[in-house]
């Protein structure tokens, strides 16, 4: 299985602590933590994805997702991504939130070298304050693992 992310949903999943634009809506994403965690993927997709279920349950709430401001936060968050992974990152890329990941990708937002992916979104001061805060009380938390030597 695999968990369809908009790009600049990955960049999300860095800084969320449980906040969100309601009760169903954390629910939701608190669930997909939860799969992202357990090892499932997370392919990158375009449009409305796992994390705008729940805003799109009411009729015509989907609208924020085809706006072009977020198209283009989704280009910049995946040019980020190809950046520091060295790869074409897009449309059907698939990602592997491990803990090295994870640290990689906390690293780069800390630094700047991913926020201009965040440029005009309504939780980037929330964002900017939970990375300097050293991503303390981040719901997707998984152990860096070092490989194995012989």
């Amino acid at each position: 299985m695999t968990v369809a992310l908009r790009a600049h949903h990955v960049l999300c999943m860095l800084t969320y602590v449980g906040k969100g634009y309601s009760p169903a809506f954390v629910r939701n994403f608190d669930g997909i933590v939860h799969r992202l965690a357990a090892g499932e993927e997370a392919c990158l997709v375009e449009g409305p994805d796992a994390v705008c279920a729940p805003l799109c349950e009411s009729e015509g709430a989907c609208a924020h997702c085809h706006g072009a401001a977020v198209r283009a936060r989704d280009q910049r968050a995946a040019q980020a991504l190809g950046l520091l992974l060295g790869r074409s990152v897009g449309l059907g890329s698939r990602l592997q939130l491990d803990g090295a990941l994870l640290a990689r990708l906390r690293t780069a937002y800390t630094s700047g070298q991913m926020r201009g992916a965040c440029a005009g979104c309504d939780w980037a001061d929330l964002c900017t304050g939970i990375a300097s805060a050293g991503y303390e009380g981040v719901r997707l938390r998984m152990p860096v693992t070092v490989p194995e030597q012989n």
